[in-house]
């Protein structure tokens, strides 16, 4: 491996620059960014001078030569761009979520596999510390066997996003609504801690964001194996909040992303264990751990935070969700009508 990486960022919106920052903060990387609209690109390239601009995705190949990308483009984008990425064996950063749809991905698998590119998703909260460890806990028995997940959300979408409305959160067939936008983060965490979805049943409505037709609250639940999941998530409440609650054999864990810490109690009536601190992470500590940690899988030196197959897993897991909701019915998150949506 070189001992710098080149890592491209395709797309500069609010999570491309993030990922651009994030990624120079490495230090192990020259790093540069796609993006075609000049005054955008401009003033990109004023802040982050140590920063390549291009204009384009084949100006970026004939010059930059990368490495390593991040697809930071609508979702619709990601597995085309990754894809011709992938033939020229470029490791890859796809933002969440991986597509809508499972077009292209199994061919952007086989090529992926073929070159020797590595494929992250990028879930960031698998970037958390305190989620990290819950989950090793889980997954080494401390608590015996999960029984159950519950999984509750909430944040006022619009006070940190006021340009919803002219962004692609405002229609489904370009990534919007609170499933693509913000749940399939809570789907891929439930994921990881417990295991792959099976089937899921939900509901959604446009409660309270307005000028969009796109839901904004949503329930589900959902069976992990022999594991039963509940998932509830709103985007319009005023606190800021996720808890993740593992029901075990012998105890319960809660993870509470919005207190950095995750808490297990052990005895009927008694009191939570702390474990974590109870103090907020800096902004980007998550993005910053996110890139050194795909940095890392690029090396060889530990595999990625979310590979393409858990990836694959919570899109199957989304858009079976997204049939449910069309559908009134429970729906399957593996079989050909899954793989074919």
């Amino acid at each position: 491996m070189p001992s710098r990486h080149r890592v491209i960022i395709v797309g500069a919106d609010s999570i491309g620059e993030r990922h651009l920052r994030c990624f120079l903060a490495t230090g192990r990387a020259d790093v540069g960014f796609v993006e075609p609209r000049a005054e955008v690109r401009q003033d990109l390239a004023a802040r982050y001078s140590a920063a390549a601009a291009f204009e384009s995705l084949e100006a970026t190949v004939d010059s930059f030569d990368p490495t390593a990308a991040v697809i930071a483009t609508p979702a619709p984008l990601h597995v085309p761009l990754a894809t011709r990425l992938a033939q020229r064996g470029v490791h890859l950063l796809i933002e969440k979520p991986l597509s809508l749809s499972m077009a292209g991905v199994s061919n952007l698998a086989e090529v992926a596999g073929a070159k020797g590119a590595v494929v992250a998703v990028g879930y960031v909260y698998r970037a958390h510390p305190a989620l990290a460890a819950m989950r090793a806990a889980v997954v080494a028995g401390k608590f015996g066997q999960p029984l159950e997940l519950v999984a509750v959300a909430g944040q006022c979408f619009p006070f940190y996003r006021p340009a919803y409305r002219e962004t692609y959160y405002a229609r489904r067939e370009s990534g919007g609504g609170a499933v693509q936008d913000a749940l399939t983060h809570v789907l891929d965490a439930g994921r990881w801690l417990v295991g792959p979805m099976d089937r899921v049943a939900a509901d959604a409505a446009r409660q309270a964001i307005a000028g969009v037709e796109v839901e904004d609250t949503v329930h589900a639940i959902a069976r992990h194996g022999p594991v039963l999941a509940s998932y509830s998530l709103n985007q319009h409440q005023a606190p800021n909040e996720l808890t993740l609650t593992v029901v075990c054999e012998r105890g319960t864990v809660r993870f509470e992303y919005h207190a950095n810490r995750w808490r297990s109690m052990t005895t009927p009536g008694g009191a939570w264990a702390q474990h974590g601190i109870d103090a907020p992470l800096e902004r980007d500590t998550l993005f910053d751990r996110q890139a050194n940690a795909f940095l890392d899988a690029v090396e060889g030196t530990s595999p990625p935070l979310c590979p393409l197959a858990d990836g694959i897993d919570t899109l199957l897991a989304t858009t079976a969700l997204l049939r449910s909701l069309d559908t009134g019915h429970w729906q399957q998150t593996t079989g050909e009508e899954a793989i074919a949506s």
